[in-house]
């Protein structure tokens, strides 16, 4: 890539995750390292977000282009060697961006959880940004960077120590945070133009193509049901997320089966939301009952006209003290083909769908501007990639140096506390 004016420019900068990874540059980014702008639609809101981030951020540029002028767009591309956006719905937003970021061999992540968007610029971009060496990484957010790179570090666990191929693995979530508007009106717009319908009918929706038969179309359908998991000791319940994690996860495995870094033959992947404490079954069967609701609401049109009437607006979200006070957990259980099981754990305390995901998508982008030499596959990798596959080890070097737990074992299940 020729020399840009900017290493790294941040797209959607007044919104407001936005703003909060203006905050995380301004915090944790030096000028004579790393090079950056912000961009977004309207000056007024940027001039604003750069003041709140308050002096390291006081002299980054500002670049004013709407996300459906492409010329703007293609002025803003064509600067900078990492666009990073937070401008959702992608599916709205994105799509001019991504385009852009493919035809000047600019690298690019996002936080979406559109994978039906993501299906669709995996047919339309994957080899030519693969033939020029360009990484688009979508989906480095909390969907589903824990997923994705905890699922990865287990299964080369097992590989690497146990010295056999993983089986199957199972990740187990805790959260506790809040909504942002952005996020909200995301869910809304995939359920209203049919994205979820086309996600929900498809486990391998972003796959290299392959045929599978119908046992293993079974053994990968989403689950729906509350169970308890005598491996975790708990009972678990279908995780809100996993419809968008579990086929990021098993893109990244196909994709590492054609580069001859299998995860393992008819390797699985699966994931829940873990249920502790007293009357864990009737927790357990609780949420079930409440995430059926929640999802037929969104999936009828007067149900998304209410709830966005009592959602945060876009551009709304959280207070400090919820971001402060939440956390997330998952907890991994990688099973080997011999059966012996290895665990893990991805961890950290913030708001995983604010504080959290603002680390994932800051860290990534710095991966991409700063660890270049150093990132999976070498500097020919590219095409439509996933967290795993276009950053792996880089990015979790990254995270860890960050303040976040990302630890495998094959002495037993990591304790500790849930952050």
């Amino acid at each position: 890539m020729p020399d840009r004016q900017y290493d790294v420019v941040l797209y959607g900068a007044s919104g407001f995750t936005g703003r909060q990874t203006v905050q995380y540059f301004a915090r944790n980014t030096r000028p004579s390292e790393v090079r950056w702008a912000i961009a977004g639609r309207n000056r007024q809101a940027l001039e604003a977000a750069r003041e709140q981030a308050g002096e390291n951020a006081s002299s980054v540029d500002i670049l004013v282009a709407d996300a459906q002028d492409q010329q703007a767009v293609d002025a803003i591309v064509s600067k900078t060697r990492v666009l990073l956006t937070t401008a959702g719905p992608f599916s709205l937003y994105g799509s001019r961006i991504v385009d852009a970021c493919v035809r000047y061999k600019t690298h690019y992540v996002d936080i979406t959880g559109e994978m039906s968007w993501v299906r669709d610029l995996i047919d339309r971009h994957h080899d030519r940004a693969a033939a020029d060496g360009t990484r688009i990484i979508p989906c480095c957010g909390f969907d589903s960077i824990p997923s994705d790179l905890g699922a990865y570090l287990v299964v080369r666990h097992v590989q690497k120590k146990l010295g056999v191929d993983c089986h199957e693995v199972k990740s187990f979530y805790q959260i506790r945070g809040g909504l942002n508007g952005g996020t909200f009106f995301s869910a809304a717009h995939q359920q209203a133009s049919g994205q979820a319908t086309r996600m929900r009918g498809e486990p391998f929706l972003l796959n290299p193509p392959k045929t599978r038969s119908a046992d293993e179309l079974k053994l990968n359908r989403d689950p729906r049901e509350a169970h308890f998991d005598p491996d975790i000791r708990a009972w678990a319940t279908p995780f809100i997320m996993g419809m968008a994690n579990t086929r990021i996860v098993r893109r990244s495995a196909g994709l590492f089966e054609q580069w001859n870094e299998s995860y393992g033959p008819e390797f699985r992947y699966q994931e829940y939301q873990k249920i502790t404490g007293t009357m864990a079954r009737a927790k357990a069967y609780g949420m079930l009952g409440m995430m059926g609701m929640v999802q037929a609401g969104l999936q009828s049109s007067f149900g998304r006209k209410l709830m966005k009437a009592l959602a945060p607006k876009p551009g709304q979200g959280p207070s400090q003290k919820t971001m402060d006070n939440g956390f997330f957990r998952c907890d991994l259980v990688g099973i080997a083909a011999d059966g012996r099981k290895v665990y893990g754990v991805v961890s950290d305390k913030g708001d995983p769908g604010n504080r959290a995901t603002v680390k994932f998508l800051c860290e990534a982008a710095l991966s991409l501007a700063l660890n270049a030499d150093q990132l999976p596959g070498g500097q020919k990798r590219g095409g439509m990639l996933s967290p795993a596959t276009g950053l792996g080890d880089v990015l979790v070097d990254r995270l860890r140096r960050a303040g976040m737990r990302l630890e495998t074992s094959d002495q037993g299940s990591l304790t500790g506390p849930a952050v």
